[in-house]
């Protein structure tokens, strides 16, 4: 099996093993749910598999046949030369059957895998996007992505190819050597239970062996992989600090130590093929050796010969590829259970046929946050929030004030239950958000981050993000609210120009403007700016601040911001300091206290402005 990569250039053969257990082969049969109406094409495949294996089986003792000829010197040579034809055009036809049923067995079996493939892949990103965020706070982004794209393609090699594979060679192989066993001289068959088991054990212990080596050759590779693309991601870090012979010296001694271990991973790999050259093949010849000193006994005939030299290649072909499909297998079952592991997950309770910006029963925007308390999964001895309370009205703007760490962006998340609290109440019109479904509430709410991430298509694809179903007016009227039409009609390509990976094609204040018109279509209820103009220059943050005092207005919004100047008109600031609220009120009324830290932090933003 041909290896793949997954997380940073690792090859599939990193991926765990799982031991071939009944209990793992019992998940692993959660993957025949996938077939469906395609079930028959299985049966069909394992027909033609049995078949094709059967006559592969055949072929051999055809070919003794064909030494039998050879051997034959009291028949005359026309009677030789038809049996010679004869048994030749018995094997042209086992061929063809045998290339037939070889087509046919992996053209269902590559329809069943792909069948298969088709719906795991639906079902783990389904519910990969429904999963909670508690979910991706413990995973890595690049480890679930690994498992969508790699552990899929492990189960795909293993259906279309390695299961298929380790049942024809286990008949080819298996059978052979019954055969070799029953129809042959004792005097040969015990030399095979002599030699054959012990060889068969070292080779799978030393390819084992072999396969840890490789396993840390491809780490320290891949190790070598994260320099080059860490130096290449930073760039410009790498040049304005002029450290290129750093990076240079550290990627130099990392391959230096890639350089050293592959000798030694040679050096076992030669050690290896020195045993098989000598021990295996040694073996063979020694068999080969005693069946032909039996035929110049005249205690076996030529047929006899040549079906043991024929069945022998087979067998040792066969057994010897076992190891190998087996450890592709136990791959698979890891990949499966890898899988499964989310696919059989709990998930948000995400109604994936409400329509996006339906706007069925609208809220009006009143919010309470109540005694809030609320601990991080990954960090359970630490809480973010303490009895954290206020409210809002309809309409109002909420600011939220604090140093790093206070938990803004915390009560944001809350806001969209992305988390909910471990204690106390968060109510939308005087009603509790978790009785509302989840989807119709998050479909009247919209955030504008810090980090605007657009997804790599055209500027009109990522407007439309906000209302799918929105019209071309509808599209313009809001790239003209957030003061994004001017810089869109300037491109050559205007609405269809492509933003690239993340928005990398656009400056952080027009990515911020599209995100604002998308924010615009999508017309919420609930609007979250979260420092949305703190990393944007003065002419960028005018253009953002002027779009957002627009798609504010008649809105609830909850605004965190470390620029005090831009939420000096709210209707409510509430100052937060390591979880809890120190003070609250209009900007008039925090100002006049000189204690507060409200007060402290206006005084030092004017200082250094």
């Amino acid at each position: 099996m041909a290896k793949g990569t997954g997380v940073k250039g690792k090859p599939t053969d990193d991926l765990p093993k799982a031991k071939l257990s009944i209990e793992n082969f019992k998940k692993s049969l959660g993957l025949f749910n996938y077939l469906g109406h395609h079930k028959w094409m299985f049966v069909v495949g394992m027909f033609f598999l049995f078949a094709s294996a059967g006559i592969g089986l055949y072929f051999p003792m055809i070919s003794g046949k064909m030494f039998g000829v050879f051997g034959d010197s009291s028949s005359a040579k026309d009677i030789l030369e038809e049996k010679l034809k004869s048994t030749g055009l018995i094997m042209l036809v086992v061929l063809v059957f045998q290339g037939l049923f070889s087509f046919l067995r992996v053209y269902f079996f590559t329809k069943v895998s792909e069948s298969i493939l088709f719906g795991i892949r639906k079902d783990a990103f389904s519910k990969l996007v429904q999963m909670p965020m508690s979910f991706f706070s413990k995973n890595q982004v690049a480890e679930l992505s690994s498992r969508v794209a790699t552990d899929v393609g492990v189960i795909s090699d293993a259906f279309a190819i390695n299961i298929a594979e380790v049942i024809r060679q286990s008949i080819v192989g298996i059978g052979g050597l019954g055969i070799i066993l029953f129809s042959t001289p004792w005097e040969i068959a015990k030399w095979f239970l002599i030699i054959i088991p012990p060889i068969s054990f070292i080779t799978i212990f030393y390819a084992r062996k072999i396969r840890n080596f490789s396993k840390n050759m491809q780490d320290k590779i891949s190790e070598s992989n994260i320099i080059v693309s860490e130096s290449l991601m930073g760039i410009n870090s790498v040049k304005s600090f002029t450290n290129e012979i750093f990076e240079i010296t550290r990627y130099i001694a990392k391959i230096e130590d890639v350089k050293l271990f592959g000798i030694k991973y040679g050096k076992l790999r030669g050690v290896f093929f020195t045993f098989i050259i000598t021990c295996l093949f040694g073996s063979i010849f020694f068999i080969l050796y005693q069946m032909i000193q039996l035929k110049l006994d005249n205690k076996v005939t030529a047929e006899q010969f040549g079906t043991f030299m024929m069945l022998s290649f087979f067998v040792a072909a066969s057994l010897g590829g076992l190891p190998e499909q087996i450890a592709s297998i136990q791959r698979a079952l890891g990949a499966t259970d890898r899988i499964f592991e989310f696919i059989n997950g709990k998930t948000e309770a995400i109604n994936l046929h409400y329509g996006t910006n339906s706007n069925r029963n609208r809220v009006k925007g009143d919010l309470e946050f109540k005694n809030i308390q609320f601990t991080y999964p990954t960090r359970p001895d630490f809480q973010v929030l303490k009895n954290v309370s206020f409210s809002a009205k309809a309409g109002d703007t909420i600011a939220l004030v604090g140093s790093s760490g206070s938990g803004k962006s915390t009560l944001a998340s809350l806001a969209l239950r992305f988390y909910e609290p471990n204690s106390g109440q968060y109510t939308i019109d005087g009603k509790l958000s978790s009785d509302y479904e989840l989807t119709e509430l998050r479909d009247q709410m919209a955030i504008v981050p810090q980090d605007v991430l657009l997804f790599g298509g055209t500027i009109r694809e990522n407007i439309l993000y906000g209302k799918p179903s929105a019209s071309n007016d509808e599209i313009i009227e809001a790239a003209k609210q957030a003061n994004a039409y001017d810089f869109i009609m300037s491109f050559p390509d205007q609405f269809e120009t492509l933003v690239g990976d993340r928005g990398i094609q656009l400056s952080g204040g027009q990515r911020q403007r599209v995100a604002i018109a998308r924010a615009v279509l999508k017309n919420p209820s609930i609007l979250i700016l979260d420092e949305a103009t703190s990393s944007l220059d003065s002419e960028s943050e005018r253009l953002v601040q002027e779009a957002l005092d627009k798609l504010m207005i008649g809105r609830t919004s909850i605004v965190i911001a470390h620029r005090l100047s831009t939420i000096r008109n709210a209707d409510k600031i509430v100052v937060l300091q390591k979880g809890e609220v120190l003070e609250s009120g209009t900007h008039q009324e925090l100002i006049t206290n000189e204690s507060g830290l409200y007060y402290k932090l206006s005084k030092m933003q004017f200082e250094l402005s």
